[in-house]
């Protein structure tokens, strides 16, 4: 076997703000872990075009496969900032990237107004609970939750409780994207 085949890897994946041409590879890599909800081609293609400054991929530096996805939008008029998706391919796993993506979102000037960022989490998305809450303190944040979207009154019992997950992000972190 090839030396350099037997050595992890050493590059940081590139992070990048998404285009059109990403949203059906961004697709896939959303179908390919599981347990997150699959959108349709189309709805992945227009956040990659119409929101790309509120999302961002990450490709392998060698190859330009995807690694990871977030997606997400600012909430008009709230001062808070929406996650939608964090997907992270299985080979992008065990890096750190659900928090370097999430930590190069907030840095950006575009979202330099968002005081706050709030995403939704089913209770077994355990996964999910792990990034959030070390984002959370890693940032200096403080993280809150409560049932948000319900399995009765929202999903007609087809789908667990969305608990609304909140993170304060520092007042200095604003400044500084803002500037």
């Amino acid at each position: 076997m090839p030396k350099d085949a037997e050595e992890p890897r050493t590059r940081m994946p590139r992070l990048r703000k998404p285009v059109a041409r990403d949203g059906a590879e961004i697709w896939e890599l959303v179908r390919r872990c599981k347990p997150l909800d699959e959108n349709s081609m189309y709805c992945n293609l227009v956040q990659a075009e119409h929101f790309r400054d509120t999302c961002v991929l990450a490709e392998d530096p060698d190859t330009g496969a995807l690694l990871g996805w977030i997606s997400g939008h600012l909430i008009p008029g709230t001062g808070a900032l929406f996650v939608w998706q964090v997907a992270v391919s299985p080979e992008g796993r065990g890096q750190g990237l659900g928090c370097r993506m999430l930590a190069e979102l907030v840095s950006r000037p575009e979202c330099g107004s968002a005081q706050e960022m709030c995403t939704t989490i089913t209770r077994d998305n355990q996964a999910s609970w792990a990034l959030f809450r070390r984002f959370a303190r890693d940032i200096g944040g403080t993280l809150s939750e409560a049932p948000h979207f319900e399995r009765d009154a929202h999903f007609d019992g087809r789908h667990a409780t969305e608990h609304l997950v909140t993170i304060s992000l520092p007042a200095e972190s604003s400044a500084k994207r803002a500037a």
